[in-house]
């Protein structure tokens, strides 16, 4: 195996892992009563702050220079990943982490259908094929089929909005500017990501009262209360860290070496990882016919994926 394509795949895997943890982590801090402005706020800002340090420590003369051009399409494009934070957060606060999880992995075949849309062919048998395996496995893993679950309609709501800002994230990341430095490219999405952020939390939490009626939507309780900083030395840093640094840079570094079909296969090892922890560290119950659903979504993957591999 060459050294590139061994290092793309640890660095694929490991950043999977890291945003695998995060829907535990969220559930923790929302344990302690905080809030998704504010933690996505403290995410954000830390890494941004740090992605900046690391940008201007590390700058080389021979660094290609983005262009105005790049750095507008850089920050339209990291918008979605912003919008995937708020919803994707917002669905934990209303469904367990490890279906939320489950939800977010429908970027799958949303990313079919936008693939379709853009080339204007029909997909292959083998994308039909396991798409409409990726829909058997969430009916399984969500374990929807049992009349005795009570899903959240507005956690589901929320976890497949997450997965089509989720599906624009991992387009635009394999698209936009990829000839510049991972460093580079992932400080201008995470500042076009903050700017979602900032509006979301100065709609439900730091603004005028004439904006209850959306708290009262996306939120337990339409009332204002003050921001709390304690997030920032508490989740904050520990959730830029797994969240928006180390996922993005590795990514940005390791799909390049992996190509897009085995990083895609790679990267699916963030749905085991996120049930391992919600099962490990918030107690939550897995059975194992949401097990089986599982093992049937990293298989669509796979299939989904295997020409890619083979051409490579």
């Amino acid at each position: 195996m060459e050294k590139n394509l061994t290092k793309g795949i640890l660095f694929v895997a490991l950043g999977a892992t890291s945003y695998g943890m995060l829907a535990t982590i969220v559930k923790l801090a929302y344990k302690e009563g905080f809030s998704t402005a504010e933690v996505t706020a403290s995410q954000f800002t830390f890494g941004i702050i740090i992605l900046l340090l690391t940008y201007f420590f590390t700058k080389k003369q021979s660094d290609e220079k983005a262009t105005s051009k790049d750095v507008r399409n850089l920050m339209l494009a990291g918008t979605s990943m912003g919008f995937t934070s708020v919803l994707y957060y917002l669905c934990v606060k209303y469904i367990n982490a490890s279906i939320a999880v489950v939800m977010l992995m429908q970027s799958v075949w949303i990313g079919v259908l936008i693939e379709v849309l853009q080339t204007k062919k029909a997909p292959s048998l083998t994308k039909i094929i396991s798409v409409l395996l990726v829909l058997l496995g969430t009916a399984f893993a969500t374990n929807i089929l049992n009349t005795d679950i009570e899903l959240n309609t507005t956690g589901l709501i929320f976890g497949f909005l997450a997965a089509c800002s989720f599906s624009m994230t991992l387009f635009t990341t394999n698209s936009v500017a990829t000839h510049l430095k991972a460093t580079k490219r992932s400080l201008f999405m995470l500042l076009g990501g903050g700017i979602i952020v900032a509006i979301f939390g100065f709609v439900t939490q730091i603004g005028p009262n004439n904006f209850d009626f959306m708290r009262g939507f996306i939120s337990d309780s339409a009332q204002v209360r003050d921001f709390n900083f304690e997030i920032f030395y508490t989740w904050g840093i520990i959730l830029s860290v797994f969240g928006t640094i180390i996922p993005p840079i590795l990514l940005n570094k390791g799909f390049p070496n992996t190509g897009v079909g085995l990083g895609s296969i790679i990267s699916s090892i963030e749905l085991p990882v996120s049930v391992l922890f919600a099962f490990m560290l918030l107690k939550e119950q897995v059975l194992l016919i949401q097990w089986i659903g599982i093992a049937i979504i990293l298989f669509a993957i796979v299939l989904m994926n295997y020409r890619l591999i083979v051409k490579k």
